[in-house]
C-alpha cells in the first residue's frame, strides 16, 4: 500500500500503542514517537500494532506511517485512530450474588455449598434446523 517511489517508512504512535516491525521474519524492537527509525520497504515486511489497555475515550490512540523516497524526502503518510476495548468475563465467583471483577476465585472452581467459582449453564440444544 506504499505510494509509488517510496523506498522506506517510519512509524510514530501514541503512548498507549505497542508497535512491532518484522523485516523478512526478524522481529525488531517496537518504535516510539519521534524515534526517527526507518525501515526499508521490502516484500515480507510486516507492521503490527496492539494495545494492552482499554481506551479512556473513543479514538484516543493513533499510529502514523510515513513513507520516504530515495534520499529521505517524505512522500506521504497514512494513519489510523485506535480505540482499545476492555473485555473481561466477570462472574459471581464466591456465589454471594455480587459479580466482582477481581475475585481471587475467578480462575478456579470448587464443588459444594462452601465451594467457589462460576457455575456455567450452557444451552447445547439445536434451536433451529
Amino acid at each position: 500500500a506504499a505510494p509509488p517511489g517510496a523506498v522506506s517508512f517510519g512509524v510514530k504512535h501514541t503512548e498507549g500503542v505497542a508497535v512491532e516491525v518484522a523485516c523478512r521474519g526478524q522481529e525488531e524492537a517496537g518504535t516510539s514517537p519521534g524515534s526517527g527509525t526507518r525501515w526499508p520497504l521490502q516484500e515480507g515486511t510486516v507492521l503490527s500494532f496492539s494495545m494492552s489497555q482499554a481506551s479512556s475515550e473513543l479514538n484516543d490512540n493513533k499510529v502514523t506511517v510515513s513513507f520516504y523516497a530515495e534520499g529521505g524526502q517524505p512522500i506521504n503518510q497514512t494513519g489510523v485512530f485506535l480505540t482499545g476495548i476492555g473485555i473481561s468475563l466477570d462472574v459471581d465467583a464466591d456465589r454471594d450474588g455480587v459479580v466482582e471483577k477481581n475475585n481471587p476465585h475467578k480462575a478456579s472452581w470448587s464443588w459444594g455449598p462452601e465451594g467457589h467459582g462460576a457455575i456455567l449453564l450452557v444451552s447445547c440444544d439445536k434451536e433451529s434446523p
